[in-house]
């Protein structure tokens, strides 16, 4: 019986790598070696990243909210607790979202947690 070479299997393999590392720079986009590699790190970066970015989009909002409490002058951390002892449930991203596009509401919810701080 004849020797099994992996020739088609290793070519679809290699060639599957190479065009997943289209873009790369240098021998990591034209070396099979390199761009497994490359792809290696890539993936492992790009899983991270997207953990990362809910931590990054959750900085922005607090950011956002907290600039806008305190040109209604007050401080985000007053805001926060204000609205968590008068049970208004709602979150970090909405806020946000209301502190940019509608003020007249964001402005309600701080007289709200104004009403509600507690000495």
């Amino acid at each position: 019986m004849t020797r099994a070479r992996s020739g088609v299997t290793r070519h679809r393999r290699h060639k599957k790598v190479l065009l997943a590392a289209r873009g790369f720079r240098g021998s990591s986009h034209r070396n099979y070696k390199w761009a497994k590699e490359a792809l290696i790190h890539a993936w492992s970066h790009a899983y991270r990243h997207r953990r990362e970015r809910k931590g990054d989009f959750r900085r922005l909002w607090i950011i956002r909210i907290g600039a806008a409490a305190r040109q209604s002058g007050l401080t985000y951390s007053r805001l926060m607790h204000g609205l968590r002892v008068a049970n208004v449930e709602i979150d970090r991203k909405m806020l946000a979202e209301m502190a940019v596009n509608d003020r007249p509401a964001f402005d309600k919810l701080v007289a709200i947690a104004q009403a509600n701080q507690t000495a």
